[in-house]
Formats: C-alpha cells, sequence, structure tokens
C-alpha cells in the first residue's frame, strides 16, 4: 500500500506510521491523575488535522477544556453488519526526565527503535490505526462493515474524562457496533517448538482483562505532641492495616483465557501443566511472564502514603492509596476481604471502580484477527490471555460492546516489553511498528 503526501513524497502507510508515532510522543499528553498535566487537546487537534487533511470529518469532544477525545466513522460496505470499533487512547503517564536515558519526549530512533514516553502505551498503536485510517480514505476502498475509529483522553486515569465521557454523551457515535478492538494484545512472545525444535512465536491475543478498584484507606486517631505516648495514632492504625493486607494471601483462580493461554503453551513446548504447578510455563512466557502473573488470583498493591505536617506532632489522620484488580466475578468479594482486613479505624473510599471483561476466544473477528497476523507471519500461533491491567474496552462494555486487546507487535525475543509498559526509557521497534501496520491494513479489509 502507497499513496502520495501533500508534500509529494511518496511514502507507505507504514512509513506514514513511523513519522505519526514519533510526532505523537514529541506531543506530551502526561496525565498525573489529578487534573494537573497539559491535557490532550494538542494531540487531539494534531489527529484531527491528519484525518482532516485526507477528507475525513472527524468529531471532537472535550470533557473539560483540554481533555479532548476525537471520534470519526468510516462506512463499510455492509452496514447491517454490526459496527466495529478500533480505539486508543491519547494520554500517557507521566515521565521522570532525569531518569532516562534519553529525553522522554523527543522521540529519538536509534538503534532500531523509537524512544519516547508513550512509545507502547499507546503512541504506536493510535499511530498504527491512523496511518492505516488515512491510508482506507485515500484509496477510496470501504472495509467490509462500518468502523468507528476512536482517540480517547484519560486512559491513564480511569478514562472517565475520555471514554467514559465520550460514551455517555455520544452513544450516537457508536450506533450499531457490536465489536472494538485496542491496546496490549497481539504482541509476540518466542517459545521452542516441540514439533520443529525451532523457536517460534506465539502472539498473546487479549480476550479478557481485570477488573479495577482504586480505594484509599482513611485511619482516623488522636492528634498529639510527639513526645507523649498515644494508642490511637492514626498512622499506626494505618500501618497495621496496611501490613495486613499486604500479607493478605490471595487464593489462585484459574479462569477460561488463562487456561487456554497454558493449555496453547504447553502444546507448543510439548510439556503437560497443572493448577499446581505453572512455573515451567510462567518461564517460557518470557517478558510477557509479569503480565500473566498478574492474571492468577486477584491483586492489592499500596501505591502512595500521606500523613502528617510537623515532626513532632502526631497527626490525627493518615492514608494510602491502594490499587486493586480483581478477576471477573471477585469484585464483591475482593471489596469485602479489603473492609474487613483495614479494621475498625480504617475507612475505604472507592475513589474508581470499573468491571471485568471476558470476551469469546473464538468468532468471525477472532478468526480475521489471526488470519492477519499469520499473513505476516506464517506459522506462528495466536493463543488468548487475560490482560492485568484494563482499557477503554470497560467504557464501551456499557454500550453492550464486547472489546479485545489486539496492537499487532512482532518484537524480538530479548526485548522485556512488559517491562516498558509505564517504565523507564520505554522504547518500541521500528519493525515492529511497520509489522502491525501490516496487519491493521489486513485486519481492516477483511473484517
Amino acid at each position: 500500500m502507497s499513496f502520495t503526501s501533500e508534500s509529494s513524497v511518496p511514502t507507505t502507510a507504514e512509513d506514514e506510521a513511523v513519522r505519526i508515532c514519533r510526532e505523537l510522543i514529541q506531543i506530551d499528553t502526561s496525565n498525573y491523575g489529578d487534573g494537573s498535566g497539559p491535557g490532550e487537546r494538542a494531540a487531539a487537534d494534531y489527529v484531527m488535522g491528519l484525518l482532516q487533511e485526507v477528507g475525513l470529518d472527524p468529531q471532537l469532544t472535550e470533557s473539560e477544556p483540554g481533555r479532548a477525545s476525537v471520534v470519526v466513522r468510516t462506512e463499510g460496505r455492509d452496514s447491517s453488519r454490526g459496527g466495529l470499533v478500533l480505539h486508543g487512547h491519547l494520554d500517557v503517564v507521566p515521565a521522570q526526565a532525569e531518569d532516562w536515558s534519553v529525553d522522554p519526549f523527543a522521540a529519538e530512533e536509534k538503534d532500531g527503535m523509537i524512544w519516547g514516553r508513550g512509545a507502547v502505551d499507546m503512541k504506536d498503536m493510535d499511530a498504527m490505526l491512523l496511518a492505516t485510517l488515512r491510508q482506507l480514505a485515500r484509496s477510496g476502498e470501504k472495509p467490509p462493515r462500518d468502523i468507528v475509529w476512536a482517540f480517547f483522553a484519560d486512559e491513564e486515569a480511569g478514562g472517565v474524562k475520555g471514554a467514559g465521557h465520550v460514551v455517555t454523551q455520544h452513544p450516537e457515535w457508536f450506533e450499531g457496533c457490536t465489536e472494538a478492538i485496542s491496546e496490549v494484545g497481539g504482541f509476540s512472545v518466542t517459545l521452542p517448538d516441540a514439533a520443529t525444535g525451532a523457536p517460534t512465536r506465539a502472539y498473546l491475543l487479549q480476550t479478557a482483562e481485570k477488573g479495577i478498584a482504586w480505594l484509599r484507606l482513611h485511619a482516623r486517631g488522636r492528634a498529639g505532641h510527639g513526645s507523649v505516648p498515644n494508642p490511637e495514632n492514626a498512622v499506626v492504625r494505618l500501618a497495621e492495616a496496611i501490613a495486613r493486607i499486604d500479607a493478605h494471601p490471595w487464593p489462585r483462580t484459574y479462569i477460561a483465557s488463562v487456561r487456554e493461554l497454558f493449555d496453547g503453551v504447553a502444546q507448543i513446548v510439548g510439556t503437560t501443566w497443572s493448577e499446581d504447578s505453572v512455573e515451567d510455563l510462567l518461564v517460557r512466557l518470557g517478558g510477557a511472564r509479569r503480565f500473566v502473573e498478574g492474571t492468577l488470583r486477584d491483586t492489592a498493591n499500596f501505591t502512595m502514603l500521606a500523613s502528617g505536617y510537623k515532626h513532632n506532632v502526631i497527626p490525627q489522620t493518615a492514608s494510602a492509596s491502594l490499587d486493586c484488580r480483581f478477576l471477573p466475578g471477585h469484585e464483591e468479594e475482593l471489596l469485602a476481604i479489603i473492609g474487613e482486613l483495614a479494621g475498625e479505624h480504617v475507612e475505604v473510599e472507592i475513589v474508581h471502580k470499573d468491571v471485568a471483561l471476558e470476551a469469546p476466544s473464538s468468532g468471525e473477528l477472532v478468526d480475521s484477527m489471526r488470519r492477519a497476523l499469520l499473513k505476516e507471519d506464517p506459522g506462528a500461533h495466536v493463543l488468548p490471555y487475560c490482560l492485568s491491567g484494563g482499557t477503554d474496552n470497560k467504557h464501551l462494555s456499557r454500550l453492550g460492546i464486547t472489546g479485545y486487546g489486539f496492537a499487532p507487535l512482532r518484537l524480538p525475543d530479548d526485548l522485556d516489553f512488559v517491562g516498558m509498559f509505564h517504565g523507564v526509557d520505554e522504547r518500541v521497534p521500528v519493525d515492529s511498528v511497520r509489522f502491525g501496520t501490516r496487519v491493521l491494513g489486513q485486519l481492516v479489509a477483511n473484517c
């Protein structure tokens, strides 16, 4: 696929995806979760320009000044079929520049990689979608069904000011849509193939994701002088609650997508597995291991603490932020356990909560994703898996839309891909972006 840009320089969708990825990274859209960041408006305006340049008529909406999302619909050959939503988010988590070996917003290209905050989460996928959409618009061709292309704000803070706002205020933009595709799926891991003795790639298609419960614990006590014994110290009460919650042994639970993943890996490498022995399979998953380990049980991790205002004053209150992720069907149980472990002197506040999701691991769309991947990487395998984090598919699910994670990337086997998410020196291989653009082009043509 190729086209001629407005500057009359011949290029390809793959070339353009690389360029757009770098240009998006250079737009700082850091989301601090408290409204203090730059917002997504500059990136949304950039996206609007890219789409308007090829004759499309996108819609821009803001949940509040600067928190912008962009949506556009392309008509398919058969609009009676359920529409497909292809979506990404424009915001990124913050980056501490002093920790990086490069400027996190310079989008430097070196060692065959694009470096910068958002390179994998998820301005690479945004770029692949935009390049694919621009190519589609310039070709004048229609995909098999209607496609809604969405670029949301605020995903890194739960999506309330992005996908949540759009779904609530403009549900008509998604009318007739039944399925959606977004991030953190379709990437490869390298496994030893027992049948051939050679390394083979397996692409992990996200068919499930854990639910989110962002909680804040508030301990109450009695203020006092730091030199006087105080059995009602709020800091101590909070510390005791933290210790109880951190020590809680969350039991392992194997949901369907996890079982299918382990079954598939075991078949490829020529072994067996049991619920009591999964270490061998986890080791073989390489860089994807941490994502998969996070789906074997509910989790509760403390992330922030706040208390006190002077060294010699015992404070009246102390608080801690807790990031809980629960498997499908475990929401009420997890919240009850946290409440019990927190104890009588600690209040549990729900800051943000959203559902866990499960989607079928078979069907027409799954077959289309599999065909698109295998056309570019014949002989590879496609396996379902559950994401330990969350995506904007949660918001779309309120409209009855079934969501998958499919940002296709063929990765080098020595790249710690999972470590790139929210990590220092985040980067994505240029060849992977090119590969993903080709796969998405195949998918759009045959969805």
